[in-house]
This record gives structure tokens, sequence and C-alpha cells, in this order.
């Protein structure tokens, strides 16, 4: 798992947490399950509009970003649930 920190990208991580809450908390058509794969897939679309260019190292970044953003997510809720 620590080699993937070296490809989150702060920047897409943090428009698709974003992106992500505003899914969850305004949008009630779309089901929870597809939250962490509309993050991914955002995750890319973003990377690839950054970097410029699609490679593989710009696809993992973004679908590690996207990802990560939905797991901080869910870190934040647990702690404000501990709390």
């Amino acid at each position: 798992m620590e080699i993937l920190q070296d490809y989150i990208v702060p920047l897409t991580m943090a428009i698709c947490l974003c992106i992500g809450y505003i899914i969850k908390k305004w949008v009630k058509d779309v089901s929870n399950k597809w939250i962490p794969t509309i993050c991914a897939i955002l995750g890319v679309i973003i990377n690839v509009w950054v970097a410029g260019e699609f490679t593989p190292v710009v696809l993992l970044g973004g679908l590690a970003s996207g990802l990560a953003a939905t797991g901080l997510d869910q870190l934040i809720r647990t702690k404000e649930y501990n709390n």
C-alpha cells in the first residue's frame, strides 16, 4: 500500500473528495456503492487533464487519487462518529 502513496496527486484527490461529497449529499438517485467508481473515473479524467497526457503512471495516479478520496471521506466519518 505504501507504493501507492507515490502516485496519489493531492489536487486530484481533493477535487474527487469534494465532488464525491456533493454526489453523496445532493444527488439522491446515485447509490453509495457507485461513488468510489465515479471518483476513480473522475480521478483519471482530472489527472489526464492536469498532466496533459495519458500514460500508465497518469492512469494509476488518477485511480489511486480518486479511490483515496473515498477512503479519506470514510476516515473522516469514522473519526466523527468516534468522538
